[in-house]
């Protein structure tokens, strides 16, 4: 026998660079359309999913400001929502458009939140992890995803389209312009008049 004891290695797990995950933090529209359409054919409750999935892209919504959105701060007479952000954030009143107004207005009941389960309480941030990670493999999309890419996907789909970086810094909650310059450096057509022959 050995008069040596047992020793305990302490050993930190680490989580690896997102890269190694996914080939980039943020869907493309049709990405986003494909996971809103398999979102809808999912279970009982697609519209309620198709809808969170919309209003997460279409705002930049973070999970735990669309777990926690109520009723109270959607005026769909004159189409507005607004938008209270986590983190410190800047408040915002955004316009609602077709495709919203008609995703939320079957969601009405009489809970104060929009979105709930079916025993009627709120959802939480767990829920919608699990259920864009579900959704996302039911879309066959190349690479799993996570609920605040759809954030990231309005940032790039927005500087894409031309937004500037002070209107999309206000439109997403930053604070900080640098939190917004992310998706301006990718934006394809920030080159396009560099060496015009």
């Amino acid at each position: 026998m050995s008069d040596a004891a047992p020793t305990a290695v302490n050993r930190t797990l680490r989580r690896l660079p997102n890269a190694e995950y996914r080939p980039r933090e943020y869907l493309t529209v049709a990405e986003v359309e494909r996971l809103i359409e398999s979102a809808r054919k999912r279970g009982r409750n697609g519209a309620r999913d198709a809808c969170a999935i919309l209003l997460a892209y279409r705002h930049g919504l973070r999970a735990a400001e669309l777990c926690q959105l109520r009723w109270s701060q959607i005026d769909l007479k004159h189409g507005r929502l607004h938008v209270n952000r986590a983190k410190g954030g800047i408040e915002s009143v955004h316009p609602l458009r077709g495709p919203e107004l008609r995703a939320l207005r079957p969601l009405q009941g009489a809970s104060p939140y929009v979105f709930v389960t079916e025993a009627g309480m709120p959802v939480s941030t767990s829920w919608f992890l699990r259920m864009v990670q579900r959704t996302g493999l039911a879309a066959k999309l190349p690479f799993p995803v996570h609920p605040h890419m759809l954030r990231h996907s309005t940032g790039y789909k927005l500087a894409n389209d031309g937004a500037d970086t002070r209107s999309l810094a206000h439109y997403l909650g930053h604070r900080n312009l640098q939190s917004t310059a992310r998706y301006t450096a990718l934006a394809p057509d920030r080159f396009a008049k560099f060496w015009q022959d």
